[in-house]
């Protein structure tokens, strides 16, 4: 296996952009990001959900992640050109397609989770029966505009 040399010329430094480059900028709010991730001493190691919407000039991407200690995992991602498969006539880049890609993303979400409780059930062999007014909580999920 060769030696390869990472070259950090003066082109890549005008490419790159670091942290203090975005938060002159306005395009990441650290602070925010920060009290976001944060979490009490007893609810240490709960998940904690953000979305985060992304608006370019053609398109809005929201993207649902899972924050937990020591990494932020990313559940699902939905793009406003999907909408108009499911009947959406707007336009893809302002609000109301932001609010309903983030709908869409949390849905998928959704989804997915209950493919995995259904397999989780499937693959148990003990019947266990549980109450009728045992019902899921409350979805909650924070919007992070820090990386915007």
């Amino acid at each position: 296996m060769g030696f390869v040399k990472v070259v950090k010329n003066k082109a890549y430094f005008k490419r790159h952009q670091g942290r203090f480059g975005r938060l002159r900028e306005g395009q990441t709010d650290y602070y925010v990001q920060k009290r976001l991730v944060r979490q009490d001493r007893n609810k240490y190691s709960t998940p904690e959900y953000r979305v985060i919407v992304c608006v370019a000039n053609r398109r809005d991407d929201c993207v649902l992640y899972c924050q937990i200690v020591y990494a932020h995992i990313e559940i699902c991602a939905a793009h406003a050109h999907e909408l108009p498969k499911y009947g959406e006539k707007v336009v893809l880049t302002n609000y109301a397609a932001a609010y309903c890609t983030s709908g869409f993303s949390v849905g998928l979400a959704w989804t997915i989770s209950m493919k995995a409780e259904w397999r989780r059930l499937e693959m148990n062999t003990m019947n266990v029966m549980e109450s009728i007014n045992c019902q899921p909580g409350v979805f909650t999920c924070e919007l992070d505009t820090g990386l915007a």
